[in-house]
């Protein structure tokens, strides 16, 4: 057991960056740590039930709670590297200053001996920074980190470490700083200036900050790309987001239907995406008349009354269905790609069919293509005979169950959230604030 410490986490406010921290944080309390967590008040009671002190968000952005859409209204309708853009320069860099500013002063009355946030709270790396108190990144998607091996976020591509497959990522990587990405590179280094931080010169999503002591991936490691060049701080932890089991489940009145024989597909795109339109309906259309039951669920964001008015006979929808509950009874999965819910499909050993087209969506899908244990259908609009296609391959080649039944007995070797609370404890101790030298600059 580990020395007792004080631990602050610090997380980006969103169901999907704050959701695989809170199992950590349990353990971390349990174990005897005092931890407080900076994060919105949307998750004020989700903090507290882990046993944690919540901190506010006082000068940073608080868009807990709100969608995607709602919080950043310029981003509705955008899809591929115009999404990416987007949300890595409102979400993420733009409201890293004041965050910044808020876990200083949090730093100032609380002793810390270790930050802990998730790979994208740019605000706690720059805390970091200006503190030198260790930081583990908890990893709430894909890999991040820039490789020789593996083409930059965005794109959308699978990995390669031959001559010219790393000439193709060098290209890849070139473009996106000084075309694609351009702005984003830049925005990055203004960010930094913000804060009283030297710029880093680096590529792209290597720019905005330094590499943190820990980086713990909420995933397994055959299902991320394989790279020579592997940051050794990097940790493949297995699932963070599993919920434990519920005993108030309540199956809604339809749930003996998932045993009358027929296979199941279910449809999710997460609790984010709100465009019904995109995936949800064309894939209703496209299973209508197939020999399955499809289960549809909407997340935060109930379909429109005249697609609920005229729903097929083999449709039944609802707004969640716990995954634990449901993924077991699950034939195929059909997704948008969110990082969560594709490891908890894996986790059952179900195959997937992945449509990603925001965000890191799409190099999400293509793990799943590389990894063999689904199908990506590209950022192409979705029309319902493309989605059947890819449904009725995946029902009908095994290979892709089989892959996914080998990534479930690597998931089942792993305890993530205990594991990453010991890897988080053994950086306690290692702080030392006396040797600490300033960061050249001031804080603007």
């Amino acid at each position: 057991m580990a020395t007792l410490a004080h631990v602050l986490i610090a997380t980006t406010p969103a169901d999907g960056h704050v959701n695989p921290v809170l199992p950590i944080a349990r353990h971390l309390t349990r174990r005897g740590h005092e931890v407080r967590w900076y994060t919105g008040q949307a998750y004020r009671d989700k903090v507290a039930e882990v046993g944690a002190t919540h901190e506010p968000m006082h000068t940073a952005y608080d868009f807990g709670g709100l969608s995607k859409e709602e919080a950043f209204p310029a981003h509705a309708g955008l899809t591929g590297l115009a999404s990416f853009r987007a949300g890595m320069e409102d979400i993420f860099y733009n409201t890293a200053p004041s965050q910044m500013k808020d876990l200083l002063e949090i730093i100032e009355r609380f002793r810390v001996d270790v930050i802990v946030s998730d790979d994208m709270c740019y605000g706690a790396c720059f805390a970091r920074e200006h503190t030198g108190i260790p930081l583990a990144w908890v990893g709430n998607s894909i890999y991040i980190l820039n490789s020789r091996d593996t083409a930059p976020l965005g794109y959308g591509l699978g990995p390669s470490s031959s001559r010219p497959g790393r000439l193709r990522n060098r290209l890849f990587t070139l473009a996106g700083d000084h075309l694609a990405l351009r702005a984003t590179r830049k925005r990055a280094d203004e960010v930094r200036g913000e804060t009283g931080l030297p710029r880093l010169g680096a590529s792209v999503m290597e720019n905005i900050s330094r590499r943190p002591d820990l980086y713990l991936v909420g995933t397994v490691e055959s299902f991320e790309f394989p790279r020579s060049d592997l940051f050794e701080g990097t940790h493949f932890v297995g699932p963070l987001d599993l919920p434990a089991a519920d005993t108030a489940f309540e199956p809604p009145a339809w749930w003996d239907e998932l045993h009358d024989g027929r296979q199941v597909v279910l449809v999710t795109q997460g609790t984010i995406a709100n465009d019904a339109q995109r995936l949800l309906v064309p894939a209703i259309r496209a299973l209508a008349d197939l020999p399955v039951l499809v289960v549809v669920t909407t997340g935060n964001h109930p379909l429109d009354a005249n697609t609920a008015r005229s729903l097929p006979a083999n449709a039944r929808v609802e707004r969640f269905v716990p995954y634990h509950r449901l993924l077991p009874h699950v034939d195929v999965m059909v997704t948008n790609g969110g990082f969560n819910g594709v490891n908890a499909a894996l986790a059952h050993a179900v195959p997937l069919v992945v449509a990603g087209a925001s965000e890191e969506k799409a190099d999400v899908a293509a793990r799943v293509r590389w990894a063999g244990v689904g199908i990506a259908l590209g950022r192409r609009t979705l029309t319902p005979q493309r989605i059947r296609r890819a449904v009725g391959a995946v029902l009908a080649d095994t290979r892709y169950r089989q892959a996914a039944a080998r990534l479930r007995e690597e998931y089942l070797g792993h305890d993530g959230p205990r594991r990453a609370a010991e890897l988080i404890e053994g950086l306690i101790g290692t702080y030392d604030p006396a040797a600490q030298a300033p960061v050249t600059g001031g804080i603007q």
